[in-house]
């Protein structure tokens, strides 16, 4: 069976390339990511992941039991919310 190609608007595959280039992907890669969640979803964690890492490099850490301190006390609270407004 042979692969179909398929022909991009040169902007979208600069944008792809793009995209690529900041997550050190390749464009074949990134173009999975896109077609399955869109520019928008895969651009802005693209962007959150860079900020995560450049927070960690610079000491902001948290640690791992107040992430999960933090999430119960949510997930309780959401519960508790959910059960208010029955």
């Amino acid at each position: 069976m042979t692969t179909p190609e398929i022909q991009l608007p040169k902007v979208v595959q600069t944008r792809i390339s793009r995209l690529a280039h900041a997550s050190g992907r390749s464009p074949a890669a990134m173009l999975r990511f896109v077609l399955r969640d869109g520019f928008d979803a895969v651009e802005l964690s693209i962007k959150e992941n860079a900020q995560a890492d450049a927070e960690f490099a610079a000491g902001a850490k948290v640690r791992h039991t107040d992430v999960m301190r933090d999430a119960l006390n949510a997930v309780r609270q959401a519960r508790h919310d959910a059960l208010s407004a029955a």
